[in-house]
């Protein structure tokens, strides 16, 4: 994993990026992120997240939702989120994203214009 500290008048972000083919399998996982990152804000891409944590059956994304609210940090997610068909991750993500605690964002400049 790499992290890169972004500097700007809202926040300091680690933006964390992972090589092809590795990402965040569980909430322990993420753990190991947060343990990493020395800022209050936590930037990563879409992909860096295994495909059952956008399955919200599968509870990944409640573990790793609650692991930022437990550690009072907050979540960016990049990525393209204008294909989901799941009416239920559409929902989540919308909810989220009014919170101001985890946001999914096509970059991050967006990202860091949500931030309050």
């Amino acid at each position: 994993m790499d992290i890169r500290i972004i500097k700007n008048h809202k926040a300091e972000i680690s933006y964390c990026r992972f090589p092809e083919g590795q990402s965040i399998d569980t909430a322990g996982d993420f753990l190991d992120v947060l343990a990493n990152c020395g800022t209050d804000t936590v930037a990563m891409e879409k992909h860096s997240l295994a495909d059952t944590f956008f399955d919200l059956r599968s509870g990944l994304a409640g573990e790793i939702l609650q692991k930022v609210s437990n550690y009072r940090k907050r979540l960016m997610i990049i990525g393209d989120f204008t294909g989901i068909e799941s009416d239920s991750l559409k929902s989540f993500i919308y909810e989220s994203n009014r919170g101001g605690t985890v946001l999914f964002v096509g970059d991050l400049e967006t990202g860091i214009g949500l931030l309050r």
